[in-house]
């Protein structure tokens, strides 16, 4: 996976300040660079696209609610992708208490099919790898590799140390290198 052209962190302070300001065509442009890398982000932990599309929208709105609270002389992807986080963890806990108020029966009514939104082959073999992996490594790997993060910038969006995220992310690597069958050179 590689970044997208243009979407580092150098220009997005400035878009980020007009946005602050009122600016519509600063918020377009955050949005138009920043979606793909978050939709990515949300697609590494959801079994389906409209479901990361929906946390990707639920995002955004967070966003413009806390666009206040950014500081324009920090970064910006670590204050995005830490909303990202909380976005993704309410989420989780959201579902995980409507399921357990759920009562499963035998056979469903109807089945509800993923061919039609079948990632590509090689796209669909690195999600189910990543699922294998332990959630902070998964997150800490897609935020690393799928959204082009620096280990500083992860850091600030996780609450968390440098030498911890280099942590989960050696341990990330061990387990899918075991999981390929590599042996380590």
């Amino acid at each position: 996976m590689q970044r997208e052209e243009g979407a580092g962190e150098g220009e997005l302070p400035g878009f980020m300040a007009r946005y602050q300001a009122g600016e519509p065509e600063a918020v377009e442009e955050l949005v138009r660079r920043l979606s793909p890398r978050l939709l990515r982000f949300f697609g590494g932990f959801q079994a389906d696209r409209a479901d990361a599309e929906d946390l990707l929208q639920d995002c955004w709105i967070r966003i413009h609610r806390s666009r206040h609270t950014y500081r324009p002389q920090e970064p910006v992807l670590p204050w995005i992708f830490a909303i990202a986080r909380h976005t993704r963890l309410d989420a989780y806990r959201r579902r995980r208490r409507r399921e357990s108020r759920e009562v499963l029966v035998a056979n469903p009514p109807e089945t509800y099919s993923l061919a039609a939104q079948a990632p590509a082959a090689d796209e669909d073999r690195f999600l189910r790898l990543v699922e294998s992996l332990p959630e902070s490594q998964r997150e800490v790997l897609l935020m690393l590799k799928v959204s082009g993060m620096s280990l500083e910038d992860v850091a600030r969006a996780t609450s968390s140390t440098v030498g911890a995220i280099k942590q989960k992310a050696h341990r990330a690597y061990e387990r899918l290198r075991l999981t390929l069958g590599e042996k380590r050179p």
